[in-house]
């Protein structure tokens, strides 16, 4: 019989009562098992978040208690990878926040033209539609050719989805509204390919993106970069996580190089903060400068 649970207060049913200092030592062995077997490492997740998302799969896998989902994804890798569907974000669409790319456009590009080359980190890009929207927006303003994407999340089933570039076809018309007001130059339907009840992308926007499993929580730098990515990310992550994953996107920061955050997200009161000027404040773009 599986629970249904809400966000306040869940109760699980009998024979179990809701404890929440029980449920607390449950969530941290389930997440700590979850790390020494798989690796994966979601021990610094903002608590509301994941309680929300184990007991999504809790329900979802007809059982009645995070102590039986711990057993069933420890024992069982198919029930770890939807575990992991659950917990990675994936809420996503193409030129997400228009005025973000417009403001892109205006303000970063110019930046990136004295570059011989650019390399753009899209960290947690989950199935793909940030990166589209940038090689889209690079083709158009002719820096595509002498550009590298590196499209990195924790999840290599929605790393698939990217890679095949099909999104599904009844979102055209949104993705279409979003690029147009981001300033977009072309007519939106040349990008794509109407197949069944999806479409299919053009192949050559990702002849310059290298998708890759990258675990923000764990994973060291592995390259300088341009520009970073990170939208709509960090705020799923506790206050130790995020100063980590700040770190490591200062260390990938090239000087000068420009850091793009989520609407909700910034670097106040972060140690970094002293180390970044405002491109943006309303579009949270940051530029290195020490």
């Amino acid at each position: 019989m599986a629970v249904s649970v809400n966000a306040e207060a869940p109760l699980p049913g009998p024979p179990y009562v809701y404890n929440p200092e029980l449920e607390r030592i449950e969530i941290e062995l389930l997440l700590e098992g979850v790390y020494r077997h798989y690796g994966f490492d979601f021990r610094s997740y903002a608590y509301a978040s994941i309680r929300r998302r184990l007991w999504k799969r809790v329900e979802g896998e007809g059982l009645r208690s995070l102590s039986e989902l711990q057993a069933r994804i420890l024992h069982d890798p198919d029930a770890m990878e939807r575990l992991l569907l659950d917990l990675s974000v994936n809420v996503t669409s193409m030129f997400r926040d228009p005025s973000f790319y417009r403001e892109f456009r205006e303000l970063v590009v110019p930046m990136l033209r004295t570059y011989p080359f650019v390399r753009i980190w899209h960290a947690g890009c989950s199935t793909g539609e940030e990166v589209f929207s940038m090689a889209i927006l690079l083709e158009e303003e002719g820096l595509y050719d002498r550009a590298r994407l590196y499209a990195t999340d924790i999840n290599d089933v929605v790393l698939l989805r990217a890679r095949q570039g099909i999104f599904p076809l009844d979102r055209m018309q949104e993705y279409t509204d979003n690029y147009i007001r981001a300033g977009g130059r072309r007519s939106f339907s040349e990008y794509y390919t109407a197949k069944y009840d999806g479409a299919l992308f053009s192949p050559s926007l990702v002849r310059n993106v290298v998708f890759s499993q990258h675990n923000l929580a764990t994973d060291r730098s592995f390259a300088e970069f341009h520009v970073i990515f990170c939208r709509n990310v960090l705020i799923y992550f506790d206050k130790t996580l995020q100063n980590r994953v700040h770190r490591l996107f200062y260390d990938s920061l090239v000087m000068f190089g420009v850091l793009a955050l989520g609407g909700k997200e910034s670097l106040k009161f972060s140690q970094y903060e002293p180390c970044y000027e405002k491109i943006s404040q309303a579009e949270k773009l940051y530029r290195k400068v020490l």
